[in-house]
């Protein structure tokens, strides 16, 4: 891949960057794999016959099992010290069921703006700044859900050693690193 690269023209701010296809797949894969996570927590949602009624859309109300949609999923409230953990999982709960539906949307849109912008093959990318920000928007939730699944935290080495199997993750994990901070340069005025 290209570093991204920023073109004023009539049309306004342009976004550019290449992809070859092999890059391509590698970013189609693990962008519908992320939206595939997303889209069946949003179809695990209860069935609620006064949402019906009223067209507010709720959600579940518990937390992710899945450590990777955790991730993406987070509670919405952090206790204070020495409050009760039912206030706390009550709370969560209830903001849970009214917002995830709506974040839940928001990302598999974000990555449906990858999908539609990235080259089926490979080849050049022009985005416009909005594209952009569903750009970095979808990066940073693939590189979360890669990132919990490799169990990458503060102390995880540059790279792993030869003969552990997530070392070629890890590499993609970089590799989306440095995607979504070149783009991040390139809006930058």
């Amino acid at each position: 891949m290209r570093k991204w690269s920023r073109k004023n023209s009539l049309g306004g701010l342009k976004l550019r960057s290449e992809m070859d296809a092999h890059e391509a797949d590698v970013l189609r894969s693990l962008v519908g794999a992320v939206t595939g996570l997303l889209t069946d927590r949003a179809g695990s949602a209860p069935e609620d016959e006064l949402a019906a009624l009223t067209g507010l859309q709720l959600g579940n109300s518990t937390p992710p099992a899945d450590p990777r949609l955790a991730r993406l999923l987070p509670d919405f409230h952090r206790p204070e010290p020495g409050s009760p953990d039912a206030e706390r999982a009550d709370l969560n709960s209830a903001l849970r069921s009214l917002h995830e539906p709506e974040i839940i949307e928001s990302k598999v849109a974000a990555g449906r703006v990858i999908l539609d912008t990235l080259p089926p093959h490979g080849g050049r990318i022009v985005i416009n700044p909005e594209q952009a920000d569903a750009w970095l928007t979808a990066l940073n939730d693939v590189r979360l859900a890669l990132g919990t699944a490799l169990d990458i935290d503060a102390d995880t080495p540059e790279h792993f050693p030869d003969d552990d199997p997530r070392g070629p993750s890890l590499e993609v994990y970089h590799w989306l690193t440095w995607m979504q901070d070149s783009l991040i340069q390139a809006l930058a005025p």
